[in-house]
Parts: C-alpha cells; sequence; structure tokens
C-alpha cells in the first residue's frame, strides 16, 4: 500500500513560527513535525510514500530527499495554486492507482493509529475515514455514523450532535477520485474532500474508525506543546554529551553529541536537548522540554513544558514555560515568560486580527525566529511574538506584537 502526504499548506495558521520555515519541518519531540508520520508510515510497513508540497517545497525536500536514508522511497508532488483538499488528494491521481492512506499535514499520528486503519481495511476491503474526539466540535467536521458506516459528514456545525471530528486520516481506493472529479466548489470557494466523500456515500460503504489517543490536531502553535508532550512520554534515556559532576537527571533525558550539562543543574525528564547545546550550570529544566541544538540554557534559568529552537538562548535568570521559541531568539538577563492569568481562565490570544480562546490555562509566549529581548523584560500569558521584533529592557508586553516591531 502506498501513502499520500498532504504538505504543501503555508501554515498560515502557525504564524511567526513559519514565516521561514515550512510547518512539516518544525521541531517536535527532537524531529521535525513530518519525519513522526513518516516513521508511523514506516512502522506499518507504508515505505512508498508521495507528499503534496507547495511551500517551503525545496527546504522539505532537501531535508527528506529520495528517502533512501529513512528506508523509504519517496516521491513529490508540487501543487502550485492551492484549492482545497479534494483538489490537494486528487493530484494524487497521477500516480496513484491501488489502495491509498491519505494523512493531513497538519496532523500527528502514531503508529498504533494507522495499524488500526489498516486492521478494519484488511477486514471490510471499504473505504475509511478516521474520526477522534475533540473538546470543541464545532471548530471540525463532524462524523455522524451508524454501526461502523459513515452516514454523514458535516463541516464545523453550530450545534454538533457528536464530538467525534474528522481526523484527516483517510484509506481510500482509486475510487475517490471519480468523485473528486465531480465535487463542486464549497461555500468557502474550495473543492473540499468531505463533499466528495459525502457524495460518494450515495453508491459506496464507507467505514468509520475513531481513535482515542495516538492523534493531534496541530493547527495552531501551542498545539505543538500538546503534540510534544505526547510523543515525549515514551522516552529512552540517552546521553550522548558531556554530563559534568554535581549535576541531577531525573526521567528520561535525552542529550546530543557535543551538549555540556554543567554542574548544578537539576533535569526531570522527559527531556530533549539536541546537539553543542551548553546547559548551565545551576538551572532547572523541567517535563515535556525540547531544547534544540547549539542553543544555551544558563545560570538560575528555569524552562518547563517549552520548545527551544536552534540557535536559541534563555542564558540567565530567565523564567520559561509552556512556551515556544523560534530559531536564534535571544532572552536578556532577567527577562520572563508569564503563563498563567491571575483569574486562572483559559488564555486568549490574538492570531491573524482575532481574538481567539485557546482552551488551555497554561500558555507563555509564542515567539517567531530571531527575536531579541533586552533585559528584564516581562511578557504577558499568550503573547506572540513576530519574526525579528526587538523587545527592549524592561518591557511590557502582551499581544500580538508584528514582525520586525521594535518595543520599548
Amino acid at each position: 500500500m502506498k501513502a499520500f502526504v498532504l504538505a504543501a499548506g503555508e501554515g498560515m495558521r502557525m504564524r511567526p513560527l513559519t514565516a521561514n520555515i515550512s510547518k512539516s519541518l518544525l521541531p517536535i519531540a527532537g524531529k521535525p513535525f513530518l519525519l513522526h508520520t513518516l516513521e508511523a508510515l514506516k512502522a506499518n510497513k507504508i515505505t512508498d510514500i508521495s507528499i503534496l508540497v507547495g511551500w517551503k517545497a525545496r527546504e522539505l525536500q532537501r531535508y527528506f530527499g529520495d528517502g533512501k536514508k529513512l528506508g523509504l522511497r519517496i516521491s513529490y508532488i508540487r501543487q502550485k495554486e492551492r484549492l482545497g483538499t479534494a483538489h490537494a488528494i486528487g493530484m494524487a491521481s497521477k500516480t496513484i492507482n491501488e489502495p491509498f492512506m491519505a494523512i493531513n499535514g497538519d496532523v500527528l499520528v502514531t503508529p498504533d493509529t494507522l495499524n488500526k486503519l489498516l486492521a478494519n481495511y484488511k477486514k471490510h476491503k471499504d473505504m475509511i475515514i478516521t474520526g477522534a474526539p475533540v473538546d470543541n466540535p464545532s471548530a471540525y467536521g463532524i462524523i455522524e455514523q451508524k454501526r461502523g458506516c459513515l452516514d454523514c459528514l458535516l463541516e464545523k456545525p453550530e450545534h454538533p450532535s457528536t464530538n467525534i471530528a474528522n481526523a484527516g486520516i483517510y484509506l481510500f481506493t482509486p475510487k475517490i477520485f471519480e468523485w473528486i472529479r465531480k465535487t463542486e466548489l464549497s461555500t468557502r470557494g474550495e473543492y473540499e474532500i468531505t463533499d466528495s466523500i459525502q457524495m460518494m456515500l450515495a453508491k459506496h460503504k464507507v467505514r468509520c474508525i475513531t481513535v482515542d489517543g495516538g492523534w493531534v490536531d496541530v493547527g495552531r502553535p501551542w498545539d505543538l506543546l500538546k503534540a510534544n508532550k505526547m510523543l515525549m512520554e515514551d522516552l529512552k534515556e540517552d546521553i550522548k554529551g558531556e554530563v559534568e559532576p554535581h549535576t541531577t537527571i531525573k526521567g528520561p533525558v535525552s542529550v546530543g553529541k557535543g551538549t555540556v550539562i554543567k554542574s548544578g543543574s537539576y533535569i526531570i525528564g522527559p527531556v530533549i536537548i539536541g546537539e553543542n547545546t551548553e546547559i548551565g550550570p545551576n538551572c532547572l529544566i523541567r517535563p515535556h522540554t525540547h531544547i534544540g541544538s547549539k542553543c544555551k540554557v544558563g545560570s538560575a534559568s528555569e524552562v518547563k513544558n517549552s520548545i527551544i529552537m536552534d540557535g536559541s538562548k534563555v542564558p540567565h535568570h530567565n523564567y520559561v514555560g509552556d512556551s515556544v521559541i523560534g530559531r536564534n531568539c535571544n532572552f536578556g538577563s532577567g527577562t520572563k515568560v508569564a503563563n498563567l492569568r491571575l483569574d486562572k481562565a483559559n488564555i486568549i490570544v490574538n492570531l491573524g486580527g482575532k481574538r481567539i480562546n485557546t482552551g488551555i490555562r497554561k500558555l507563555g509566549v509564542i515567539a517567531g525566529d530571531d527575536v531579541q529581548i533586552g533585559i528584564n523584560a516581562t511578557i504577558d500569558p499568550g503573547t506572540i511574538i513576530g519574526e525579528r521584533a526587538f523587545i527592549g529592557p524592561g518591557a511590557v508586553v502582551n499581544g500580538n506584537i508584528a514582525p520586525d516591531s521594535k518595543v520599548h
């Protein structure tokens, strides 16, 4: 069986993190986002994979190549104009003429989830749509089913009858291409695969499976933290760097080559630290933290449940909690990130001109690449800082800071 992975989007909802990098290459649990999906496919003996590319295509192709180093056979289909999910999946008709798995590029899946999908197909030989329970079903396409078969697909209903969302993982036969060709533009001006499937129900049975766990919809920057936590639960200890005396390590911790954990550092796993990174002395790193390569977490700094990308530094007297920090950022001494409102309510963020309820109580800062922050700055919960922004010494920042801004 082949797989088709949709990774052509610009990742606009993930800005500012995707301003300079494909969403598929954003790091989660020590690896690029898309690599986790490819490894889950390989674990299920699916090694012939086509990837739909568009935004930052060359960067993505350069990283994964032909897949030989991963034990895969990877080919690419370039989508010049993004016209919706049906149009995207329809492009697979150029290279696929057998049953295939289709996976949205913005969902994270585990091998067990894909194994369940394959087992259902082997048993029934029908096309399959995967569902997952969500807390906010009105924000998703909703699956209604009867006796294990799809009855109806509803796109973001105002009053959903169930909390089972379309998980963006399908198993199709080439018959789907016939219905994609019949699909008309939706009210959103796109060709939607949900419309294709809904039409197909008149003549073809589509089965449903529901996965509870082993799936994360990574649609917003803070979803990276949820995915990071899920993937790190099974982390194994792997220390390749240097650990100086009088350092405490508890739980599973992975440390890359060339990294030095200096005396007095206290690390509570699961934690992943990349290569050639400097940790300590006398700092605290708490669970579900991923620190990239060529980073620094220095004296009297604390990092908790965060992703710090390559080249970024929180070197002196800093606190960073529940945050995602882009590449090559620097926090001045004494800069603190607040991650909890005083009223303990859910964090509200300003993103794309809209106020969005994140549904979570703890969220620090989302910072794009090359953000520079002066000493003793204070960053309020849910702040989003655009790439290359400059935050001056002693500044108090909140809301949405535009790229290339200067805040004093």
